[in-house]
């Protein structure tokens, strides 16, 4: 969860430098704009034409690189959340599959309990009437039958 919060804090700097771009970029093409309008050709103005050219090619590059990191970026955190839904939702199957097991053990000890207390409830009967043989049997014996 560490890495997908890092991811995210990432993805949200990337998205501003994106903003950050795009304003610089939008800035140069209107004032590109603006000096091709305007009547004369000084040298001063072509020069810093081609400048903002220039920059607006790169600020373009720039983004067009800052989009292929941020839709990556994105893709990561995607997998990331789906991953750890995944390993909840087995841990969730896990705990009710223990949880079922821990029942069923519990029942399983009261049964055994029950059948213990029967058989020693027996033992007592058959060695108050004497039995057919006057000796006591141990449990190990009845249960072995």
């Amino acid at each position: 969860e560490m890495e997908v919060e890092e991811l995210q804090r990432l993805l949200a700097s990337m998205e501003k430098e994106h903003r950050n771009l795009l304003a610089r970029m939008e800035a140069g093409e209107a004032e590109l704009e603006r000096l091709r309008k305007v009547e004369g050709d000084k040298v001063a103005q072509q020069d810093r034409s081609a400048q903002l050219e220039k920059e607006v090619a790169a600020l373009r590059e720039k983004i067009h690189h800052l989009d292929d990191m941020l839709k990556s970026q994105q893709r990561k955190v995607r997998q990331m959340i789906e991953q750890l839904q995944n390993s909840k939702t087995v841990i969730q199957a896990k705990d009710a599959a223990i949880q079922e097991l821990k029942e069923r053990v519990s029942y399983l000890e009261a049964e055994n309990l029950e059948m213990h207390d029967r058989i020693e409830h027996l033992i007592e009967q058959q060695v108050s009437r004497g039995g057919p043989s006057a000796r006591a049997r141990s449990k190990s014996e009845y249960v072995s039958r």
